[in-house]
């Protein structure tokens, strides 16, 4: 076995009672009482965990106001009949035996879990979401990954519409993309055969049919809130309804400073003439394919007759210059887009 007093132990108490110039022991720091030491921990702000907390309100509304959770967790339980408005970034948040409530959730860097509620109508931005013993929850979404139900039924989804000031900030805040959404693409946990226990909601559900507006007497009555689809920070996409014609074009932006204006001003050239946005992803991944080399792009799948050609003339009329690849012909279009997105899918994991 060892000594306990080591060498370098020894030559530590030997240089403390080293004689000092007078001859005496320097004893000085030996009998003085030591402060304690200050850790970075220490100097944090105090955090009250019943400032995360939304428990047992009824017939009200609640809520968080922009700056006022700045990454923290959130609790909402036991609420009923209630109008809930979190317009802030979260770490993760927790709804558990709520009834006849209306939500909405900025964005959510980890996971949303809503159990054990009925009758339910949100508008939800989250890197993960899933369910489990719900009924009857309606759901705008922008999730980063596939979303899940478990033992939940009468399940609804639609594309996330929604914007207040602050909304992009929270995005980035969040590390989330709003471009990388899958809300329709639900993983049922517990299927029951013969029975289907989810559904997407209309193609024209409007987002103030189901969640309103905070009322002129709220304290959220300051956050301007728009919820025109064409206003959403998230694009809008059809998801994983059947498209209305064969022909899909794959457009794709490459890294630079405005890829995300250049992709929403496409996105207007594009449904202004009356063409479909299927579905969008931005992605890290090295070469997705022959035609895409190293960094980050962001990609568009658009749907009716003649996008392809319409696409391309977009393309030389508006974005001449930038870093862009079209689909050349309608013929090779299919493959374009079943490439990247299924590919892109895998390396994120979907």
């Amino acid at each position: 076995m060892g000594s306990c007093f080591s060498k370098k132990s020894k030559r530590k108490f030997e240089k403390e009672l080293t004689p000092t110039s007078n001859g005496a022991q320097n004893t000085t720091n030996n009998n003085a009482e030591e402060e304690p030491k200050q850790y970075s921990w220490d100097k944090r702000d105090k955090v009250d965990p019943n400032d995360y907390i939304l428990k047992g309100a009824k017939d009200t509304t609640i809520g968080r106001l922009p700056g006022t959770l700045n990454g923290q967790q959130l609790v909402i339980q036991d609420c009923e009949n209630c109008n809930i408005y979190i317009f802030d970034h979260s770490a993760t948040i927790s709804i558990d035996d709520c009834t006849n409530c209306r939500v909405v959730l900025g964005p959510v860097k980890g996971s949303v879990f809503i159990r054990d509620c009925k009758d339910m109508k949100c508008v939800v931005a989250c890197q993960q979401f899933r369910t489990r013993d719900c009924k009857k929850v309606d759901v705008f979404l922008s999730c980063a990954t596939q979303p899940i139900i478990e033992s939940s039924t009468g399940m609804n989804f639609g594309c996330f519409q929604y914007y207040y000031p602050d909304l992009a900030f929270h995005f980035k805040d969040a590390g989330l993309s709003i471009f990388n959404n899958n809300w329709s693409n639900v993983h049922d946990f517990t299927p029951v055969s013969g029975e289907t226990n989810w559904s997407l909601l209309p193609v024209d559900a409007a987002v103030l049919e189901y969640v309103p507006v905070p009322d002129s007497e709220s304290e959220f009555k300051s956050v301007r809130v728009l919820t025109d689809a064409s206003r959403s920070i998230v694009p809008l996409t059809r998801g994983g309804r059947r498209k209305e014609s064969d022909e899909s074009c794959l457009f794709v932006f490459f890294a630079g400073d405005y890829t995300t204006a250049n992709a929403r001003k496409l996105i207007d050239e594009a449904t202004g003439k009356g063409f479909v946005l299927i579905q969008t992803k931005e992605s890290d991944a090295e070469d997705l394919t022959e035609l895409i080399t190293k960094g980050p792009v962001v990609a568009l799948e658009l749907n009716g007759d003649g996008v392809v050609e319409a696409c391309r003339n977009i393309a030389e009329e508006v974005f001449n210059g930038t870093r862009v690849f079209v689909s050349e012909s309608k013929n090779t279009s299919t493959a374009d887009v079943d490439n990247f997105f299924n590919f892109a899918d895998m390396q994120m994991g979907l």
